[in-house]
């Protein structure tokens, strides 16, 4: 019986770290995007995600952003596996890679296959709200036979953790 007591109690122990470590189950960001298209255009907008956290390493997201110039417009829904490090309590870098579709119009409307491959880094405020200091991303547009491979975004904003 004593062992059995000194067992438990160990096990109760060493497990508290793990219970002291708690991860958002919902994290939703929204903010400023710059994106960039080859060969020359820049146009500003906004990016939006939802990634729910199966646990503090794993999560799957859907990602939403639009970009606009001159009349042009470019719209991504993406979704796909959100890689987390939060061995940090105050900064949590991510990566993810993110599958879907684009739309641009302006002149016409056009449709696209869209990859975007990245990640970036989240700073905490508290326990349910952290900056997203950047997020970087090379997207590559697959339309028509052809890959567009030289685009990329970045977004910076804010993240409420639920």
């Amino acid at each position: 019986m004593q062992k059995l007591s000194i067992l438990i109690a160990g096990v109760i122990l060493f497990s508290l770290p793990a219970a002291a470590q708690e991860y958002p189950k919902l994290e939703i960001f929204g903010g400023y995007q710059l994106t960039h298209l080859e060969p020359s255009f820049n146009a500003s907008g906004w990016n939006a995600s939802f990634a729910g956290n199966a646990n503090h390493w794993f999560g799957i997201a859907a990602d939403f952003s639009g970009a606009y110039k001159s009349g042009a417009k470019l719209h991504t829904f993406m979704f796909g596996p959100v890689f987390s490090y939060r061995k940090n309590e105050r900064i949590t870098p991510f990566a993810h890679a993110l599958l879907g579709g684009a739309v641009a119009s302006g002149g016409g409307t056009a449709t696209a296959f869209s990859i975007a491959l990245g990640g970036g880094f989240d700073v905490r405020v508290n326990k349910q709200f952290a900056v997203r200091l950047v997020q970087g991303d090379w997207m590559l547009f697959h339309s028509g036979g052809i890959w567009d491979k030289k685009d990329a975004r970045v977004s910076a904003g804010v993240v409420f953790r639920f």
